[in-house]
């Protein structure tokens, strides 16, 4: 059994496995018939001389390179949308249960017959767990648990590390605070459902709030 922290747990941000990696310089300095590539050769030329052409960005040097570049591809929406109905059915379970254990109530269609304290308590269990699941999990290695299963992971546009405890925070606060004190799923949908129509990164409201994506595993 080993002992390793899993990727994300801790450790300098250098040292997460999913972190994209600058490329190498050639040496500097030397004779200009020197191999820069450790005897290996050089890449292909990709591109011509037009505008727009080639690879890295415009060849003007307007626009920084593609973030995604060296990044597995962008996880499917609708398979991040299954992920998050299991993640959310999952824990309001465990809501159903506390609130249960506190005979903390749910609304009622009856206004005379509604208890602000304990409706204001469940929402408050609500948020809670639903915004410590995110967090956690996310911050650890950027899968809650129906992430893992379907092979998706959180990862940091920038470069494509795990995000930091800050990042999950924000992410999951962004999602999930409506969700549990006045959109419920209305929220859900929009912020989640973001990611259909987003183009070029497919990200969701709360993803651009913490600047990530979803990205897949496999």
């Amino acid at each position: 059994m080993t002992t390793d922290p899993p990727p994300g747990s801790g450790g300098s941000p250098e040292d997460d496995p999913f972190r994209k990696q600058p490329p190498r310089e050639p040496p500097q300095g030397g004779s200009p018939y020197d191999t820069p590539y450790d005897g290996a050769p050089p890449p292909p030329y990709s591109g011509g001389g037009g505008p727009g052409e080639g690879q890295g960005g415009d060849p003007y040097g307007g626009h920084p390179a593609d973030p995604l570049a060296g990044m597995p591809p962008l996880a499917d929406s609708g398979r991040r949308t299954l992920a998050r109905i299991i993640d959310m059915v999952m824990v309001y379970i465990v809501v159903a249960l506390l609130a249960w254990a506190f005979r903390v109530g749910q609304y009622t269609v009856d206004a005379d017959d509604l208890e602000f304290g304990k409706t204001f308590g469940r929402e408050v269990i609500t948020a809670v767990l639903y915004v410590a699941y995110d967090t956690i999990l996310t911050a650890r290695t950027g899968q809650t648990l129906a992430k893992k299963w379907f092979r998706m992971r959180v990862a940091n546009l920038d470069d494509g590390s795990t995000p930091s405890a800050q990042s999950s925070l924000v992410r999951a606060l962004v999602l999930w605070l409506p969700f549990a004190f006045c959109c419920a799923c209305v929220w859900t949908a929009v912020c989640g459902g973001w990611s259909y129509f987003d183009k070029p990164y497919k990200q969701g409201l709360h993803d651009k709030a913490a600047k990530t994506v979803v990205v897949g595993t496999a």
